[in-house]
């Protein structure tokens, strides 16, 4: 392992270049005016598969963007890893809050990062974290190091809920056969706290519009006689949390599973300082559900949070309307037990019982996925905690995470195995902000370890009798 390490090292220049270009590749799922780009991201990544040493590459098209796929095969004898990663990115409005533009890349340092950070869209959702894997892979190849066959599968759809990786996946079951799946789209505590990401939760997403008069109004000869969309809907969505931020839905808590007071009390040693989580935010207090510690509002509770708001005039100067529509955007976060599905149809019903008259509303389910929760005793872990240890000197803290990767549920349903989750991003990061970043400390880290990965998981799995 010792001339894997100094070939990484001997190669970090170049490693940060061809990250770069990748970068500058804006691969926004969400817009179809990027459809072009997305398709060269994923040209680029499978070009870069290719010079890291898999011997079969190929991009697959789906009915939405593309998914790339490598591997490397060169023992049937031995363990094989499926790593998964997605190229595409988050749009990047509001630009103007950007200080220097999302997809030129730069360096600069921060509180965090005081060796440097790489800013642009993607740099650590999820660019520069897959680019890890390739690199990884390409220095354990070079020297001919490689203990288990490896699988890439890295798709461009993660962003807009991942709508056709399950239909690839039950089609394509068998050349995605392996022992484990390896992620890194998540983050460590701090860069002197490494962790492991051991659950996650669910999602729902959906669009409510809500429908007053056939048409924008004058406020002044309307305004109080018909009901406002804008005015109705904010009402209707306040509705949904009582005084302690309890969730009003009916049945909305039904399946979720109650932790042990013994597990909060373990969650809550990880380090946190609520103060320096306030002044990185820049607010002057939090709010979440009563009962419960910051750390396990973000994790073990399920949540529902407005993403977006619109309706009626928001262009310069003034326009007295009274609006015809409204529209909002709500996600709600989901823990173990809960099913998206259902959750998606007790909101929808809920929130067409509580439409007051004068209005109608209309609910548009998009996408969701389920809870996960991985053990901490299996091989993979063990060895992804392994891992970490050796390249940062200490124990990795297992952890759940707050945000959502619907396809880990999905590749255990499809494939029945079980993933990992390394990720190596920081929470301050700014991933789906503006100013996204991903420290070279963080960068370089991840292509380090994930070599021992591999030699840890190969000792452990042996090979197949």
């Amino acid at each position: 392992m010792q001339n894997v390490q100094q070939y990484i090292q001997d190669n970090k220049d170049r490693y940060l270049n061809e990250l770069f270009e990748l970068l500058r590749i804006p691969s926004v799922s969400a817009d179809p005016a990027y459809k072009d780009d997305v398709e060269k991201t994923a040209h680029s990544v499978e070009e870069s598969l290719k010079k890291a040493g898999c011997e079969k590459t190929k991009v697959y098209a789906t009915a939405g963007h593309p998914i790339v796929y490598g591997e490397h095969i060169f023992d049937s004898e031995r363990p094989t890893v499926l790593v998964y990663g997605h190229y595409d990115v988050q749009p990047p409005d509001p630009m103007e809050l950007w200080e220097t533009p999302p997809f030129e890349p730069v360096i600069k340092k921060t509180e965090y990062h005081p060796d440097g950070a790489i800013f642009g869209r993607g740099s650590c959702d999820d660019k520069g974290q897959m680019f890890m894997h390739i690199k990884a892979f390409e220095a354990l190849i070079q020297n001919d190091a490689l203990p288990c066959n490896v699988k890439f599968m890295i798709e461009g759809e993660e962003e807009v809920g991942s709508s056709n990786l399950g239909k690839f996946c039950k089609e394509h079951k068998d050349i995605l056969n392996c022992d484990v799946i390896l992620i890194s789209d998540t983050s460590v505590i701090a860069n002197d706290v490494p962790s492991i990401t051991v659950g996650l939760r669910g999602l729902s997403y959906v669009e409510v519009e809500v429908t007053g008069p056939n048409k924008d109004l004058h406020s002044g000869v309307y305004g109080g006689a018909v009901a406002n969309p804008v005015e109705v809907l904010c009402n209707m969505i306040s509705s949904l949390k009582d005084e302690n931020r309890h969730i009003t839905i009916p049945g909305f808590y039904d399946d979720v599973v109650v932790v042990s007071d013994e597990e909060r009390a373990a969650m809550n040693q990880a380090p946190f300082d609520r103060k320096a989580y306030m002044r990185d935010l820049g607010i002057n207090d939090t709010m979440g559900e009563k009962g419960y510690t910051i750390l396990e509002q973000t994790s073990i509770r399920p949540t529902l949070e407005v993403n977006g708001m619109w309706g009626g005039y928001i262009g310069e100067g003034s326009k007295t309307v009274l609006p015809a529509k409204a529209f909002a955007k709500i996600s709600m976060r989901l823990v173990p037990n809960q099913n998206n599905e259902k959750i998606t149809q007790l909101f929808k019903e809920h929130f067409e019982r509580i439409v007051p008259p004068g209005v109608t509303a209309v609910v548009k389910p998009h996408h969701g996925g389920e809870a996960v929760v991985t053990p901490t005793d299996t091989p993979e872990y063990q060895a992804a905690a392994r891992a970490m240890k050796t390249t940062y000197g200490k124990e990795p803290i297992p952890v759940r995470g707050g945000g959502s990767i619907p396809i880990v549920a999905l590749f255990e349903e499809v494939l029945k195995v079980k993933s990992v989750l390394m990720g190596f991003g920081l929470d301050s990061d700014d991933i789906h902000s503006p100013n996204e970043h991903y420290g070279l400390f963080n960068f370089y880290k991840g292509i380090e370890t994930i070599p021992y990965f591999y030699q840890y998981y190969a000792e452990m799995k042996g090979r197949k009798d």
